[in-house]
């Protein structure tokens, strides 16, 4: 970690914390993140520039006798009062069958997610909102807020037997929202290349549905053919399938897909495949957060389930193979089972050609019942299309259904894709959907 300011001084810490950690643990895992980044604000048409902040922080995972104890600081002076924690936490836990943290391999560490010209400079910030405000101006609309801020962060992981993997990123992210009238639009971008992030467009993107929404038509209740943009489609998989590939909810009895390796879970066509290092991504790394060497985990493969997600402790648990699923959520606490780069794969169409409803954003998708995956929730920024093109806005509407189904409705996908957090998704066209009307 030789970039930001104070890489030295944690390399010293770890190294510490290794050493004293040798006398009252079998295994100690360290992870040590530091970041820096700057942000600005939009009031309406108003930029205010955020402060600069900076942070740093460590978590320690121990392991005793298969007993795991984890405690986190962002105090870096604290550390062995961390390790002390970790310790006892570890004497209050279940035992389990542990099988070791994972040994060093020759892993190539070139940063896949860095982009060297991204600065937390007040420059960057200022000409990513200024370019927002431009592409605002397609269309009649007033901004009511929206942001762009950049973050440059540090991860070093290191464990008792002297593995140790370092990695460097940076992170984009513009947001915007705008009202014409009584219709509001929101869109936003995240990226971890300056080439990549389209500031211009997800202005002028804002402005269509918040000047387009305006006098909505009612819908009448019944089924429809009904195109899922990539945020509406994300928010169902994050919802309900991704944690329906968890092991560990497999294991517990809380996932839909539990018995079921072997059988059709979807439409023949569709695959969900977790590629780390597809380009694509906005967290790429060779390494998962428990020093695991990543891999590709197709989970669904042309509609048969095919595997599970694991960390090393889940997987030990239950006697399954590691997946190198693991992942962390900031500088806090222990990794926990997810995806890198989850990439939903299906047979391309031009989904806009033939007359159906278009979803923009569902409102209260995290609403979702996880291990059914029956869901109701709100339709934004809704229009029905025809003929590739947005015809009338439709005044309100709720779609409802199961999540789960949903997987055997698709038709096709756009060649198309947005990355949106840990998941890679297309356009997606379904069949047969429920929409509620309000008429």
């Amino acid at each position: 970690m030789q970039s930001l300011e104070g890489a030295i001084l944690i390399d010293t810490i770890i190294d510490d914390i290794l050493r004293s950690a040798e006398h009252v643990a079998d295994e100690t895992e360290v992870l040590a993140v530091k970041s820096e980044s700057i942000g600005a604000e939009l009031k309406k048409d108003k930029i205010a520039i955020g402060s600069k902040s900076k942070s740093s922080g460590i978590v320690i995972r121990v392991i005793k006798g298969g007993k795991i104890g984890v405690s986190c600081t962002d105090n870096l002076n604290t550390w062995k009062k961390c390790l002390d924690a970790a310790c006892a936490s570890a004497t209050f836990a279940d035992p389990l069958p542990w099988r070791g943290l994972p040994q060093p391999e020759t892993i190539d560490q070139t940063p896949l997610a860095y982009d060297r010209r991204v600065q937390t400079d007040p420059t960057l910030v200022t000409n990513l909102i200024e370019r927002l405000k431009t592409g605002s101006d397609a269309y009649p609309a007033d901004i009511t807020s929206g942001s762009a801020s950049v973050m440059i962060s540090e991860h070093a992981l290191a464990n008792t037997h002297d593995l140790l993997y370092t990695t460097i990123g940076s992170q984009i992210h513009v947001s915007l929202e705008m009202i014409a009238s009584q219709s509001t639009g929101y869109e936003s971008d995240t990226s971890w290349n300056l080439d990549r992030i389209e500031p211009e467009k997800t202005g002028e993107e804002t402005a269509f549905f918040a000047h387009r929404g305006e006098g909505g038509k009612e819908i009448k209740t019944g089924t429809y053919d009904v195109i899922l943009s990539p945020i509406a489609i994300s928010q169902l998989l994050e919802a309900a399938v991704v944690p329906a590939l968890s092991g560990k909810n497999v294991h517990t009895g809380r996932s839909l897909f539990a018995g079921k390796i072997g059988t059709a879970v979807a439409h023949e066509k569709i695959s969900l495949v977790d590629e780390p290092l597809d380009p694509r991504g906005i967290a790429n790394c060779t390494w998962d957060g428990e020093g695991m060497p990543v891999r590709t985990n197709t989970f669904i493969d042309e509609g048969i389930l095919r595997s599970f997600a694991y960390d090393l402790r889940t997987a030990y648990r239950y006697g399954e193979n590691p997946t190198a699923s693991a992942v962390r959520n900031g500088q806090s606490g222990a990794p926990s089972i997810g995806t890198h780069n989850l990439i939903l794969k299906g047979p391309d169409m031009d989904i806009f050609d033939e007359k159906s409803v278009f979803v923009h954003d569902l409102i209260g998708a995290h609403t979702a019942n996880p291990m059914s995956g029956d869901f109701s929730v709100e339709l934004s920024s809704p229009f029905f299309v025809n003929d590739g093109e947005f015809q009338e806005p439709i005044r309100a509407g709720m779609i409802s259904g199961n999540i789960f189904d949903i997987l055997h409705k698709i038709q096709g996908c756009s060649k198309k894709t947005r990355t949106l957090g840990s998941t890679i998704v297309p356009w997606v066209r379904l069949s047969d959907i429920a929409i509620i009307g309000r008429g």
